[in-house]
């Protein structure tokens, strides 16, 4: 007869070998679970604008909500420890304390979204896209880091100096504008989502279900990201996005033309002088080192205290070149003669007459051929584009 004294403790410790422990889930309280939410749609803002979301008046009712959301939790050391393993952006270590005084809070800002929606109920659903139009919105949203980014970075910095110093512009882009489908091509830059766009490549034209002819873009984004997206979406957030705009193409804009503005002279001089300064730097290069100005009235009125002035090096100067010219913008001009010779400008700090250290800004390393080359491109708008290139001493494209 088999024995059936069974050992309790030997059966347990058997079994144990066979058990499965279940790991205990985490249990949050209500409060705890609205804070987690509430940080999970600054996760996804962040995703999809590649940044955190900041305050403004001018900024989407949401994001503002967001913003004042995320200071709160910020400040508040329950909230960090609670949301830290969730933290993979590094929300949490924002400033502290970057509550704006005129910020409205949480409370008014709720107000004012249901002030936009006409609804005392903000949970209420209203305007919800379609299936093809949802579908669009997340393409655009979908973006990841561009590996090639510094090939491209080059192109975002000149098309922001075109657009400071005029030689570019901004035109919305809306429906009725007469701007198609076809005219978004490679090379050229928008502004979507609030961020500088250049489209890097399109695809071979492809069919869409409704028979329209559609195209895959490489889009490059100026915060260092890029999307893969269809040319009739990047029109439609373009269309809908009331901040959409299409850079123009550079040209010498209204530098010279037959009307004025408030910033135009009525006639103006491009001046080019040579200083008489005994500074070392001066003294050596004294055939190359030019200061190149532009004035509204006479040229000899103008540096007549050269000497006294530490604009002018304390220094008497000669005058080698003036340029005749009409209806000058005399900022963006002075923009452009900067930014055209910006690697030639010479780094020099002397002592005015009370001894303060100036840094005089209009004397570049350049020989005169090449500064009368480029008047004559800045008059026909032939300048757009290039820049002076020290080792070669010579105009080339930027």
């Amino acid at each position: 007869m088999p024995d059936t004294d069974i050992d309790l403790d030997d059966l347990r410790a058997q079994l144990d070998d066979f058990a499965t422990v279940k790991p205990k889930q985490a249990t949050y309280t209500p409060k705890e679970e609205r804070i987690i939410a509430g940080f999970e749609d600054i996760v996804r803002f962040f995703e999809e604008h590649g940044r955190a979301p900041i305050h403004g008046e001018d900024r989407d009712i949401f994001e503002r909500l967001y913003a004042v959301r995320l200071d709160r939790i910020r400040a508040l050391e329950e909230c960090r420890i609670l949301l830290s393993p969730l933290d993979k952006h590094g929300l949490l270590n924002g400033d502290r304390e970057a509550i704006e005084p005129e910020a409205l809070d949480t409370d008014a800002l709720a107000d004012e979204l249901r002030a936009i929606t006409g609804n005392t109920d903000i949970t209420t659903l209203r305007h919800v896209l379609s299936r093809e139009e949802k579908r669009a919105a997340d393409e655009v949203a979908s973006r990841e880091l561009c590996p090639d980014f510094e090939k491209f970075e080059p192109l975002f910095k000149q098309v922001q100096a075109d657009l400071d110093d005029g030689v570019r512009s901004t035109r919305p882009f809306v429906k009725d504008s007469g701007f198609l489908k076809a005219d978004i091509k490679q090379g050229q830059f928008f502004i979507v989502g609030g961020q500088i766009a250049y489209i890097a490549a399109v695809g071979e034209p492809i069919r869409a279900p409704n028979g329209e002819i559609d195209a895959r873009l490489r889009v490059i984004y100026a915060n260092g990201t890029e999307s893969d997206l269809l040319l009739r979406s990047l029109q439609r957030a373009l269309y809908k996005d009331d901040a959409g705009r299409r850079i123009t193409e550079a040209t010498a804009g209204p530098l010279f033309g037959d009307t004025s503005d408030s910033d135009d002279l009525e006639s103006g001089t491009i001046y080019i002088l040579t200083s008489r300064s005994e500074h070392p730097l001066v003294a050596a290069n004294r055939d190359l080192i030019h200061k190149i100005g532009v004035t509204g009235g006479t040229v000899e009125g103008r540096i007549a205290n050269a000497a006294l002035d530490a604009t002018y090096l304390l220094a008497g100067v000669d005058v080698v070149a003036t340029y005749k010219l009409y209806n000058i913008n005399r900022t963006r001009l002075e923009k452009l003669i900067h930014r055209v010779f910006g690697a030639a400008q010479i780094d020099l700090t002397i002592q005015d007459r009370f001894g303060n250290p100036v840094k005089p800004r209009e004397w570049f390393l350049v020989p005169l051929h090449v500064i009368s080359e480029a008047v004559e491109r800045i008059a026909d708008g032939s300048i757009t584009g290039l820049v002076y290139d020290p080792a070669q001493a010579k105009l080339v494209d930027a």
